[in-house]
């Protein structure tokens, strides 16, 4: 009999892919959806025209990844729900690097999101999009990363999470009641939003 892989259950990842010996139950349903690979740490991937490193420090990481975080949450909470959470693995392993995880507070919406964002582009990268068993971030994340002790480093099979500034913080998530998802019609559908207008350099990251 073959039994569940912990590690997909608990972090919707596995190093093994669909190789792995144990069972990957895909949920059906679940307030949390998964965008695959979809953050790129300038620091990992910052190479000059000769292919050499270039060097990017530590607060222009923390600008762009704010900037990143702040976009991709917006988007996501204007078209499809309200987020209760979203958190980014900041992990080196393929099966982790880059993935931004975003709970949804209902089940519908994080469907809905999945099946249109997988039509959709973000910064010229294809959008990959599933839904994922993770609930509680507290049981996927590493704690010795957390306590600055994690002797794995980038490749730990447990997240690690990129933290936001406080500022940023305070903004998305710390000010008055939420935003409620709208209404539905009596079609079943959501009425159609006004779209933003934004400037022509925020256009490339938009889904």
């Amino acid at each position: 009999m073959t039994v569940n892989c912990s590690f997909y259950f608990k972090i919707g990842a596995c190093r093994h892919g669909d190789r792995c010996s144990r069972l990957h139950n895909k949920p059906t349903f679940s307030q949390t959806i998964v965008l695959l690979n979809l953050y790129r740490n300038p620091q990992n991937t910052a190479q000059t025209a000769d292919g050499s490193h270039c060097h990017v420090s530590d607060v222009e990481v923390q600008e762009h990844y704010d900037n990143f975080f702040e976009e991709v949450f917006t988007e996501l909470q204007e078209k499809y729900g309200e987020i209760e959470e979203m958190n980014v693995c900041d992990n080196l392993g393929d099966h982790l690097v880059g993935n931004v995880y975003v709970k949804f507070r209902r089940e519908e919406d994080a469907e809905r999101a999945v099946v249109e964002l997988n039509n959709r582009w973000f910064n010229g990268q294809a959008v990959h999009a599933e839904l994922s068993p993770v609930t509680d971030f507290r049981e996927s994340c590493c704690r010795q990363y957390e306590m600055g002790e994690c002797t794995r480093g980038g490749f730990c099979n447990f997240m690690h999470l990129r933290p936001i500034s406080r500022d940023l913080r305070r903004q998305l998530y710390g000010r008055g009641p939420r935003r409620r998802s709208p209404p539905r019609s009596h079609t079943g559908h959501r009425p159609r939003e006004r779209n933003r207008r934004r400037s022509p350099d925020h256009r490339h990251g938009r889904f």
